[in-house]
């Protein structure tokens, strides 16, 4: 059973959106304050793809194959995993932090896991692979407290 000690960063992400909180009291009844919003403009991939898959001959006469399309969408979506992994590094490292629980959508927490510098990931003391991020502070705050009691 962990409790979300005072001062402790709850990380909430899903991709396009963070939301960077504080728990301003104890664990007991957290109250979990917004420090940091961050959100990126990212359309639909075929919003953002210019023109048809290109193709190359196959071997055979007549025959023609597709190359894949590069999902721009999820692309961006990785890199926002990551540029939010150099700014939990850059506060981690300026001692803005002593505690981390990161919630984010199951792909996502994924992703910052594997882009976590060392410095950070030891100050990692829950995961919670939901997507919180369109759920109220309040409500956040309840599910956090219960997942990290279960």
């Amino acid at each position: 059973m962990t409790k979300l000690p005072h001062k402790a960063w709850v990380v909430v992400a899903d991709g396009e959106k963070a939301l960077i909180l504080e728990n301003l009291t104890d664990g007991e009844n957290p109250n979990l304050d917004v420090i940091r919003k961050d959100e990126q403009d990212n359309p639909k991939d075929i919003d953002q793809s210019a023109n048809r898959p290109g193709r190359m001959h196959d071997g055979g006469p007549g025959h023609r194959s597709a190359f894949d399309d590069t999902d721009w969408h999820e692309l961006a979506k990785e890199r926002f995993a990551s540029d939010l992994a150099d700014m939990l590094y850059e506060k981690a490292h300026a001692g803005m932090f002593a505690a981390l629980v990161i919630v984010a959508a199951p792909k996502i927490l994924g992703e910052l896991r594997d882009a976590l510098h060392q410095e950070v990931s030891s100050k990692v003391i829950g995961e919670i692979d939901k997507t919180l991020t369109n759920h109220s502070v309040r409500d956040i705050e309840k599910i956090v407290k219960a997942e990290l009691a279960g």
